[in-house]
């Protein structure tokens, strides 16, 4: 059946926003991967968990991931996504969302919203932000499986800091803020540069 919204509009663009009230809270990042629920992350869940997505989207299965590859996979996720949304709403399951339907949802939302507390504020991004990321993505070429396999083993190893085998989600907390502060300082180092630079050049003369 097709569905409709037979609130308008306004129900469209806030179906994200009343969506997310519905959606369970999402596991620690470091132990997503944990398949076997044991609270720690082994190397091969890490790697694989890496690399589930990129298979599915490798759909000639050439062992690379193409832009055009990443870009169809990136369409049916946020169409799969838009579905998900509209059947929470869709609390009767006609293929419609009745007023009644939608307000209830967005009173769960602002519930959901109350109990979570006030949110860090995050840079907003647009459509120029994904492409600039699609266009990236096509400079780059194609993503090799077996590299990113790689890399994965190289970051598990990183994580791991008492060699055990394992990564914990305390480990994993220790290892992003590592590398947030890394990043951090990289960024310091290249305006520092950038301001050197700008400061060396030489002004041109003024016009007579």
């Amino acid at each position: 059946m097709q569905k409709t919204l037979l609130v308008g509009g306004l129900a469209a663009l806030t179906l994200a926003a009343a969506g997310a009230a519905f959606a369970q809270q999402a596991p620690a990042r470091s132990m997503r991967a944990d398949a076997d629920g044991d609270s720690r992350v082994s190397q091969a869940e890490f790697v694989n968990q890496r690399l589930q997505r990129l298979t599915a989207m490798d759909a000639d299965r050439d062992g690379s991931v193409t832009a055009d590859e990443r870009r169809a996979a990136m369409q049916t996720r946020m169409a799969s996504r838009a579905d998900a949304r509209f059947d929470r709403l869709d609390a009767n399951d006609d293929g419609a969302v009745s007023r009644t339907e939608f307000d209830a949802a967005r009173e769960a939302g602002r519930e959901a919203r109350a109990d979570r507390g006030p949110r860090p504020m995050r840079a907003h991004r647009g459509p120029a932000h994904g492409q600039r990321g699609m266009a990236r993505m096509e400079a780059r070429g194609p993503l090799v499986i077996a590299d990113v396999q790689a890399r994965a083993g190289q970051a598990f190893t990183r994580l791991d800091a008492d060699n055990d085998g394992y990564v914990t989600a305390a480990e994993g907390r220790a290892g992003r803020q590592a590398m947030r502060e890394q990043r951090r300082a990289r960024m310091t180092e290249r305006r520092a540069a950038h301001q050197a630079q700008r400061q060396a050049s030489p002004r041109a003369p003024a016009s007579e």
